[in-house]
Order: structure tokens, then sequence, then C-alpha cells
């Protein structure tokens, strides 16, 4: 016997619920590491000094 369709549609919704939770954490860790690295190796001395900064606001060591 299988699943009822009750069952089958939770089911298939809590796959879809997870896949976009998963995707939402991969785009932040990206976009939180470009944020952290990216800013801070760029050559532009703004960029750089407001990165500079908020890593020591947050106690990152970043020397």
């Amino acid at each position: 016997m299988g699943m009822s369709l009750n069952e089958d549609s939770k089911a298939g919704a809590w796959a879809r619920t997870h896949s976009q939770h998963l995707s939402a954490g991969l785009i932040a860790v990206l976009l939180g590491s470009f944020l952290l690295l990216g800013t801070g190796f760029a050559h532009s001395d703004l960029l750089h000094d407001a990165a500079h900064d908020v890593r020591h606001g947050f106690t990152f060591p970043c020397h």
C-alpha cells in the first residue's frame, strides 16, 4: 500500500520547503562571504576601510 494523497502532499510540501530553506541558506552564506571577503580585499580604500572597521566591531580577526 502506498501513502495516502494527504500524506503524499505533505511530504512533497516538506521537500519543497526544505529545498527552499537550503537555497536561501546557501545564498546567505555566499552573500555574507562576498561581503566579508570581497570588500575586505577590495582595492578601493573606502570599501576596505569600511569592511575593516566592521570586522573590528564584530571582533573578527583581520590582521
